[in-house]
C-alpha cells in the first residue's frame, strides 16, 4: 500500500514539485520515496511506500518495464499475482527482478495493455501509467473504489494523486469550493465522485480509466468527463461493469441454497485465503458482527493458525459490542485485542479528522474506525475487514425495513402515511430510545435514530429514490445552502426486473460504498499506516453474490441469511443472532456533553457565516433542538461539524 503523485506539464517539470506532493502522501506510505522525471515529454511521478509485498529495493517505485514503455506508480494490492506470472510465464521467459505484485502487474499491461491486464486482476489499487511511445497518462481505478484517486488542472499542468492534500502541495494551486459541491456534500454526508471538494479536481470513478494527453492541459473540462466518453486528449473508458456483473447474475440465478451456500464459501475462502498474502504481520478487525467474524474464521482455516483479532468498545452499553467480539474469539481461538473508547479520547482524535479526511466527510463512525485502526496498527501491518458484506448479501436496515413497513402501508393513503410519518417524528428520539424493550416495542441498539428515518421515508412521495433519500441523507429535503444549483451526478445504468431491495443494494455499491464507506477506512487506516483489505469486495464474491437470489439474502425478515449459514458452520448461532447496531461512538450524547463546547464554537453565527451560501439559521435551529433533547439532529449536524473543521483547517 502506497501514496502516489504526479504531474503532466508543458512547462517545466520541477523535482521539487513533484517530491512535495509525494511528500504530502508520507502517511500512506513511511517505508520508502521514489521520484521520476522524463524532462522532454513533460511527465514526472511520485512515490511514497508502505512495504507489504517485497521488502526488498526490488519493489521500488516508480516501476520501468523491462521493454522500456511503460512507468508505473501503483497503489495497491493484486491478490492474484502469483497466477498472473505463472500465465506471463508461459508466454515468455521472464527473469523477475524481485517479487513485488506491482513487477507482475507492469509486465502483464505490456503483455496485453493496460485494459487487458486490469481485466485480469484481482485487488484493489489506484494508478498512474505513462506511455512513453504514445506519450499518454493513463490513470485507473479498483472495481469498486477500495482506493482513492484525484485528478484536475492548474495553470500549465495537469495533477493526479492519492490525496487531496498532495494536490494542494503543488505551487499556484488555489483550492477553491464552492455551494453546489458544498450542497452535494450536506446532502449524502460525503463528496461524491466524480467530484471533490475543490472546483477542477475530480476523482476516477471506480473499474474507469481514464486516459489523458497534454493536450488537456490548453483546454480542461469544466466538468468531469461521463463514462464512457472522448474528446481531443482525453478518454474515459470501463474495464469492468457492475450493471453487468448484475445482469448476469440476473440471468442465471443459484436458487438452490446449498449449492448457493457451496459457492459462497468457495469464492470467499478464496479471496480471503489469496488476500492473507503478504511479507509483514497480518490480522484482522473483529466486531462481533457476521461479516467479521466470517472472515475471521475463514481467515484462521486459511491460514492455520491463530489470527490476530482487534476491536474497540464503549461505556455505553448501547454502542458496546467488545464483549461479543470477545466472545467469538474465544469460540475460535484468536489472539485478541480490545481496546475500550473514552470520550476524552475521541475528542483528541475527532480534532484530527479533517487533517485525515483532506476533504469534508462526515460518517460517524470514522472516530471509531480510525480509533480500531490506531491499535491495530501497534500489532500489525495489514488487517482484513468484512466491509461490503452488508451491500452485497442485504444486510441494512432499510432493506428489510422498505418491503416490510411501505407493503403493510400500501393500503393506507397517502395523506395518512404522512401524517402517521409526522406523529413518529415528533417524538424525541430519547424517549424512544428509553421505549426500547417495553412490551411490543423493540429493544433495537439507536432505536430513536431508527425510527425518525422510517418517519421521514413515511413522509416522502413514495416513490423508492424518495424513501432511500429519507434513509441515506441525514438533512433530507433541508440541505441548507441558499439555493444550491444542483449539479448532475452519473445516472446510474438501468437494470430491469430488480425488487426495491435489490435496486437499493446496486445504488448503494456504486456511490455509497465507494464513496463512504471505503473512503471512511482508507483514510482512518492509511493516517496511521495501516493496510486495511476487504474480501467481500473480490470480484467473484461480488458476482457470487449478484447471482444469489434475494430469497437466499433476506429471509423471514432476517438479513444476510446465506451468510449466516455459512458462519453458523464455525461459530454457535447463539453468538451471533442479535439486533444490528452500526460501528460508531456514542456522538449524539457527547455532543450534549463533552463535545459540546467545541461544537458550540464551530457552529457559532459568525462562524457558519464564512460558508458561501450556507443557511445558519437553519443550523442553529437543530442544534438547539438537538440540544433540548426533542431531536436527534446527529448526523445533519455532524455533516456540519466535518465542513466548519476542514474550512478552518484546509
Amino acid at each position: 500500500m502506497c501514496g502516489i503523485a504526479g504531474l503532466l506539464t508543458t512547462g517545466r517539470v520541477e523535482e521539487a514539485t513533484v517530491r512535495a506532493m509525494a511528500d504530502a502522501l508520507a502517511h500512506r506510505g513511511p517505508d520508502g520515496s521514489g521520484v521520476w522525471r522524463d524532462e522532454a515529454a513533460g511527465i514526472g511521478f511520485g512515490h511514497r511506500r508502505l512495504s507489504i509485498v517485497d521488502l526488498s529495493e526490488a519493489g521500488q517505485q516508480p516501476f520501468h518495464s523491462r521493454c522500456g514503455r511503460y512507468v508505473l506508480t501503483f497503489n495497491g494490492e493484486i491478490y492474484n499475482h502469483a497466477l498472473l506470472r505463472r500465465e506471463l510465464e508461459a508466454l515468455e521467459a521472464i527473469e523477475w527482478r524481485g517479487h513485488s505484485d506491482t513487477e507482475t502487474l507492469i509486465e502483464a499491461i505490456a503483455r496485453w495493455g493496460l485494459e487487458g491486464a486490469l481485466q485480469r486482476c484481482s485487488g484493489m489499487f489506484a494508478l498512474g501509467l505513462w506511455d512513453r511511445e504514445t506519450r499518454q497518462l493513463s490513470l485507473a481505478r479498483d472495481r469498486v473504489g477500495e482506493k482513492p484517486l484525484f485528478y484536475g488542472w492548474t495553470g500549465d499542468k495537469l495533477l493526479f494523486a492519492s490525496s487531496l492534500a498532495s494536490i494542494r502541495a503543488v505551487p499556484g494551486f488555489v483550492a477553491e469550493s464552492d455551494p453546489d459541491i458544498t450542497a452535494l456534500y450536506l446532502r449524502f454526508n460525503y463528496v461524491p465522485a466524480p467530484f471533490s471538494i475543490h472546483r477542477g479536481i475530480y476523482k476516477v470513478m471506480p473499474g474507469t480509466i481514464v486516459t489523458l494527453d497534454a493536450r488537456t492541459i490548453a483546454a480542461p473540462p469544466v466538468l468531469p468527463p461521463a463514462v464512457p466518453s472522448r474528446a481531443p486528449g482525453l478518454a474515459c473508458s470501463r474495464y469492468w461493469s457492475l450493471a453487468e456483473v448484475v445482469r448476469a447474475g440476473k440471468r442465471a440465478p443459484e436458487h438452490d441454497p446449498d449449492r448457493a451456500l457451496a459457492e459462497l464459501e468457495r469464492t470467499l475462502s478464496t479471496a480471503v485465503a489469496q488476500q492473507t498474502m503478504a511479507d509483514v504481520p497480518i490480522g484482522a478487525f473483529l466486531s462481533g458482527g457476521v461479516d467479521s467474524s466470517l472472515i475471521v474464521a475463514l481467515m484462521q482455516r486459511a491460514i492455520g493458525s491463530r489470527v490476530r483479532t482487534f476491536t474497540i468498545g464503549f461505556a455505553e452499553p448501547e454502542h458496546d459490542e467488545a464483549p461479543h467480539a470477545a466472545a467469538i474469539a474465544r469460540h475460535l481461538g484468536t489472539e485478541h485485542h480490545q481496546h475500550y473508547v473514552t470520550a476524552d479520547e475521541s475528542v483528541d482524535v475527532i480534532a484530527a479528522m479533517p487533517s485525515i479526511y483532506d476533504e469534508p466527510f462526515a460518517d460517524s463512525s470514522q472516530i471509531a474506525t480510525h480509533i480500531l485502526s490506531r491499535v491495530t496498527r501497534r500489532h500489525v501491518t495489514v488487517a482484513l475487514s468484512g466491509d461490503g458484506g452488508d451491500e452485497l448479501f442485504g444486510g441494512y436496515n432499510r432493506y428489510t425495513m422498505t418491503s416490510r413497513i411501505f407493503d403493510r402501508l400500501s393500503l393506507v393513503p397517502a395523506s395518512g402515511r404522512r401524517g402517521l410519518g409526522r406523529l413518529l417524528g415528533a417524538v424525541s428520539a430519547d424517549m424512544l430510545d428509553r421505549l426500547g424493550g417495553l412490551p411490543f416495542v423493540p429493544a433495537l441498539p439507536m432505536l430513536g435514530n431508527k425510527v425518525h428515518k422510517v418517519a421521514r421515508a413515511m413522509r416522502s412521495g413514495g416513490e423508492l429514490a424518495e424513501i432511500y433519500a429519507a434513509f441515506t441523507e441525514e438533512w433530507h429535503a433541508g440541505v441548507p445552502i441558499a439555493h444550491p444549483a444542483r449539479l448532475a451526478l452519473p445516472a446510474a445504468e438501468p437494470i430491469d426486473g430488480l425488487s426495491r431491495e435489490e435496486q437499493m443494494m446496486y445504488w448503494d455499491i456504486l456511490s455509497y460504498l465507494p464513496d463512504d464507506i471505503m473512503t471512511k477506512v482508507d483514510r482512518a487506516s492509511m493516517a496511521v499506516s495501516l493496510e486495511v483489505r476487504a474480501p467481500m469486495l473480490d470480484r467473484d464474491v461480488i458476482a457470487c453474490a449478484w447471482a444469489t437470489p434475494l430469497s437466499l439474502k433476506i429471509r423471514d425478515g432476517q438479513s444476510k441469511w446465506l451468510m449466516r449459514q455459512l458462519l453458523y458452520r464455525h461459530v454457535p448461532r447463539a453468538l451471533i443472532e442479535r439486533p444490528k447496531a452500526g460501528f460508531g461512538v456514542p456522538l449524539g450524547r457527547w455532543l450534549r456533553g463533552p463535545l459540546r463546547p467545541w461544537a458550540e464554537a464551530l457552529l457559532a453565527p459568525a462562524a457558519l457565516a464564512q460558508v458561501e451560501g450556507l443557511d445558519a439559521r437553519a443550523v442553529r435551529t437543530r442544534w438547539e433542538q438537538h440540544q433540548r433533547g426533542t431531536h436527534d439532529w446527529t448526523g445533519a449536524l455532524w455533516s456540519v461539524l466535518m465542513l466548519m473543521g476542514w474550512q478552518g483547517r484546509c
